[in-house]
This record gives C-alpha cells, structure tokens and sequence, in this order.
C-alpha cells in the first residue's frame, strides 16, 4: 500500500539535499494524511512534516522548518519530502505513514500520527556525515 523510496544514495555530506518518496493509493492520498517520521538511535520516533492533499493542510516540526518542504503529486499518488541544508542531527532511519484521523482541524495543533497511524511504509536509513 505505501513505499517509502526515492532515495538513491542514503549517505550525504553536511548541507547536502535528499529527495524521499512515499507512493501510496489514490484512496490513501485523498482520504488521509501522509506524514513523514523519523527515529535516531536512542531516541523516540518524531513526526517531522504531515500532509493532506484533501483539504491542503500541512504540518513542519520545528526541527526542519525552512529546510524540508512536503508535497503531494497526486498524479503519480506520491508524496515527496524534499530535505534540504542536511545537517548531522537528520540522521535517522525516516518512514512515511498514512493517518486518517488528521487533517485541517489539527494542523495548528499536533502533528499527523498523534493519535496513531493507519500504515507504514517501509523505512530508508539517511545518514548526514559531518
């Protein structure tokens, strides 16, 4: 149902740019928000940029904004998360998720998977070197 792909090399230098994709169903993309989380070792799993293409709300932790930018290519039913300015700290193995119980009600609020998520994809390891 969800495929967290788009990653050609995994390893990236400091200030450096990776592009993740998540591609789920048209009914996936329409009808819930597709989040993109990320887990370091020893730390708990945070959600770092949600979408609803539905309703168009999006969601940026504070850690990635002005860097990371999230969009919906419905066309291709694929989210995208383009990283930019990678620092250290971004490493993580990083998933993306479906949620259906998030949408414009709760952008200004909590991030997409608070309440739990749907589905995961498949998790892509990203590794920043400094």
């Amino acid at each position: 149902l969800m495929c967290s792909c788009g990653v050609w090399g995994g390893l990236v230098q400091t200030g450096g740019s990776l592009r993740l994709s998540c591609a789920a169903s048209r009914f996936i993309l329409e009808d819930y928000a597709i989040g993109w989380f990320r887990q370091a070792p020893g730390k708990e799993r945070e959600a770092i940029s949600c979408i609803r293409s539905g309703d168009g709300s999006t969601y940026y932790a504070d850690s990635v904004k002005g860097r990371f930018t999230i969009s919906s290519d419905n066309a291709k039913n694929t989210v995208y998360l383009q990283m930019n300015s990678l620092k250290p700290e971004d490493t993580a193995v990083y998933y993306c998720a479906a949620d259906s119980a998030w949408d414009h009600t709760l952008s200004g609020l909590r991030p997409c998977g608070y309440y739990g998520v749907d589905y995961w994809g498949k998790g892509t390891q990203v590794t920043v070197s400094s």
